[in-house]
């Protein structure tokens, strides 16, 4: 946990913090896309009211306008933060490149030997491919997920404090589920990262020897080999995609326990006259709309993870 900090610190520092004012616009466009979607779920309450119930002539006209307004508001902001954040992550990615670049040129020839060439291509690419995501992913989704996820937990409780309580159980579930996954994915992150960089020094290897292979005729013997290794890749990937997506049927089987006691429980509430049919359509369009945030911040750590794990094999060479 510590030499985890102690990462993200040091790429902080050197990587990051040099592109602040960029995220900080992210971050503003992050609190306007929360804003927008919040309202989304809370228009559902005086459309019901005060359109449908109430028969009203002129928000009959007004809500649908807000809602489309509301929807255009959280596209372009949605899309704003994330052009900013890309382009944070693709000049902090140039930067670790460079100063890889850098290090391998100046380093001993003992220290290059030690490890074959192909190592450090699966490095230049793979694992600061890896890096990238933890910047402009993680900064992005923890801004944005966390304001929204707050924005509509607020329209929520305002509906319903009652259901908003059985809500919450999903959270920490979630967590938990995800957790475990982000362990075993960054398990699996690392054969990879081991089998595709043994891959590049295999293909390095055959344009080197190319000749000599023709010179020998060992053809069959390589092309067996080659196989051999891409098949040790294929297995590995295969194995941390499945890994990954399991984090789909979990929550999707969470979300339905949760639709399933908010209808029941609701149900009893509105025959209780104890909630309004139009604060029962807002809340669930914002349980509804929640459920990406939440989904996105319990698999989170995954990301991390695999930044971290990148970041481990990157930074001792610079």
């Amino acid at each position: 946990m510590k030499n985890n900090i102690l990462i993200l610190k040091r790429l902080w520092k050197d990587y990051t913090s040099k592109y602040l004012k960029n995220i900080l616009f992210a971050i503003i466009f992050s609190i306007i896309l929360a804003g927008s979607t919040s309202s989304i779920a809370y228009l559902l309450d005086p459309a019901i009211e005060k359109v449908f119930i109430e028969k009203d002539k002129t928000m009959i006209y007004l809500i649908p306008i807000f809602i489309i307004l509301a929807f255009t508001t959280k596209g372009i902001s949605l899309y704003m933060a994330r052009v900013i954040m890309i382009k944070v992550a693709e000049n902090a990615k140039a930067d670790v490149q460079k100063d890889m670049i850098k290090a391998l040129l100046l380093a001993d020839t003992k220290v290059m030997e030690k490890r074959h060439s192909g190592k450090y291509v699966t490095h230049l690419t793979l694992d600061v491919g890896l890096i990238t995501n933890l910047i402009s992913t993680t900064i992005l989704n923890l801004f944005k997920d966390t304001l929204t996820l707050i924005g509509l937990l607020g329209v929520m409780f305002y509906q319903n404090w009652k259901l908003s309580m059985f809500a919450l159980i999903m959270i920490p579930l979630a967590t938990i589920a995800a957790k475990s996954l982000g362990k075993r994915i960054t398990k699996v992150s690392h054969e990879i990262m081991e089998k595709a960089g043994f891959f590049t020094s295999y293909m390095i290897e055959i344009f080197k020897n190319h000749k000599l292979i023709k010179i020998f005729q060992n053809e069959k013997f390589e092309k067996s080999r080659a196989q051999n290794k891409i098949d040790a890749v294929r297995e590995k990937s295969k194995k941390m995609a499945i890994v990954y997506v399991r984090a789909s049927p979990i929550m999707e089987f969470l979300t339905g326990i949760m639709i399933a006691i908010l209808i029941f429980y609701s149900g009893n509430l509105i025959i209780k006259d104890e909630l309004g049919i139009n604060n029962f359509f807002s809340f669930l369009a914002a349980m509804m709309l929640a459920y990406q945030p939440v989904r996105s911040l319990a698999t989170l750590n995954i990301t991390i993870n695999q930044g971290l794990a990148g970041a481990r094999r990157i930074l001792p060479i610079i």
